[in-house]
């Protein structure tokens, strides 16, 4: 029985980019180990976790392996069936989120109404979003690339965007809203869709942007602080100043595993946004820049997946995922070293959020399901 069971988890991963997958698990370890080293402290000193070091790693360690079943299933589930899913996945994606909105249902915590509780754990319908929406535009523009010339078709699919994107920036979460943007776009691109109407777009969206900045008084601190971070050391420049101190004292070979300094009530809910700053930290610049390359080898053979997709759908499907990955890496990793103003963007495998990572170990599953049935 045992022999059968070990066969099928063979068969399972036969045909898969297994340089992908390596990678995959590469930065899940390393990121449940982050997780561990950055919580503890916060984790033993709140009363909310019964002083328990290991709360949030115990946690997240749970949504890793539920996130890995996932993988399992999707890696195995023939992609082109999500064509079929496509529209449902979008409507209940919907539907969450406007969940999320109703008090009483949806959870509010610092401002945001962003989950819904279920059981002992909140479930975040943003999260099922973004993969909704890189499904039903994989399919949809499949299907209708040869359309996309007309601006009237291109303004269609900006609307649908606009719809969720509205929605999403009720509850408020403005780095979720242009992650979605920001990927659905380039997989227009990637269908298509003209130049000169992304011109019209972005000349249309620079407006609207300033104005969601200019309107929320804490986006708008944010940017002041990105232009002077040591002004306001003690307000809004404190948490990118810990991040800085924490990045230049770790130097070059780091002060090792768990010795973070800026982790002790330094840096707020270091296991979250700016996890990053521990890692380098503790290990240094040459961990950070380990890390960093092993994001960008991920995406390398993510790219190289889409390249190789028998069809259109996969393609696009594999190029949504896969952008979306490198978006929220690339931003995180920026706002960590006060390259660009601090945003509320998690960082992929390692961010405390287990909504997040069962998600996107499922997405990981998807783009392995594609390279299956790629092309030699």
């Amino acid at each position: 029985m045992l022999g059968k069971r070990l066969k099928g988890v063979v068969d399972s991963t036969r045909g898969v980019d297994i340089q992908f997958l390596v990678a995959v698990y590469i930065l899940l370890a390393f990121g449940l180990l982050m997780v561990l080293s950055a919580s503890s402290p916060i984790a033993y000193a709140s009363k909310a976790t019964n002083h328990d070091s290991f709360f949030y790693f115990k946690k997240q360690f749970l949504w890793a392996i539920l996130g890995s079943v996932g993988m399992l299933f999707t890696a195995n589930f023939d992609y082109h069936k999500f064509k079929r899913l496509a529209f449902p996945i979008l409507v209940v994606s919907v539907l969450l989120l406007l969940l999320v909105l109703i008090p009483g249902i949806g959870r509010k915590i610092n401002d945001a109404r962003r989950w819904i509780y279920i059981g002992p754990m909140n479930f975040q319908p943003s999260e099922v979003a973004k993969i909704a929406v890189i499904v039903f535009m994989a399919y949809s523009l499949s299907k209708n690339y040869k359309e996309l010339n007309s601006f009237s078709v291109f303004l269609m699919y900006i609307a649908i965007i606009g719809i969720i994107a509205g929605i999403i920036m009720m509850e408020p979460h403005f780095s979720c809203t242009m992650l979605i943007v920001s990927t659905a776009v380039i997989m227009l691109f990637v269908a298509g869709a003209k130049i000169r109407h992304f011109m019209i777009l972005g000349l249309a969206a620079v407006p609207v942007i300033v104005f969601a900045i200019v309107q929320a008084p804490y986006r708008l601190a944010r940017v002041t602080t990105f232009l002077d971070p040591f002004a306001d050391i003690q307000g809004e420049g404190w948490q990118i100043v810990q991040s800085l101190y924490a990045i230049g004292s770790g130097g070059i070979f780091g002060a090792g595993i768990g010795q973070s300094r800026q982790k002790f009530m330094s840096i707020p809910e270091p296991q979250n946004d700016f996890i990053f700053a521990i890692l380098a930290e503790e290990f240094g610049l040459l961990g950070a820049i380990l890390v960093s390359l092993m994001f960008i080898f991920l995406i390398a053979r993510g790219v190289k997946i889409a390249l190789k997709a028998p069809d259109l759908f996969g393609a696009l499907l594999t190029t949504g995922i896969i952008t979306m990955i490198a978006i929220q890496a690339l931003v995180n990793i920026a706002v960590v070293t006060s390259s660009i103003p601090v945003t509320g963007m998690p960082l992929p495998f390692f961010s405390y959020g287990g909504t997040a990572l069962a998600i996107t170990m499922a997405e990981m599953g998807i783009v392995l399901n594609v390279s299956r049935h790629s092309k030699p």
